[in-house]
């Protein structure tokens, strides 16, 4: 199982940077980084719905879950 971290793809689709999406969620930059490019393992409940806020998304916009070859 996984779980990809689409931020990325959000924030450019809404021509949002990492330091304005910083300042508008109220999390320091580095740590708002690692949930972009995926270096997490848990992630707030109240953290990404700063961020659903901020980028006026859905947490399945942010949310992909693939699953794995092998898992058949």
């Amino acid at each position: 199982m996984a779980i990809i971290l689409r931020l990325d793809r959000v924030m450019a689709d809404r021509k949002m940077s990492l330091n304005e999406l910083s300042e508008k969620v109220g999390i320091a930059n580095v740590n708002l980084s690692k949930i972009k490019t995926g270096k997490v393992s848990a992630i707030r409940f109240s953290t990404l719905e700063a961020i659903c806020e901020a980028l006026d998304c859905q947490p399945g916009d942010i949310l992909e879950y693939s699953r794995d070859k092998n898992e058949d």
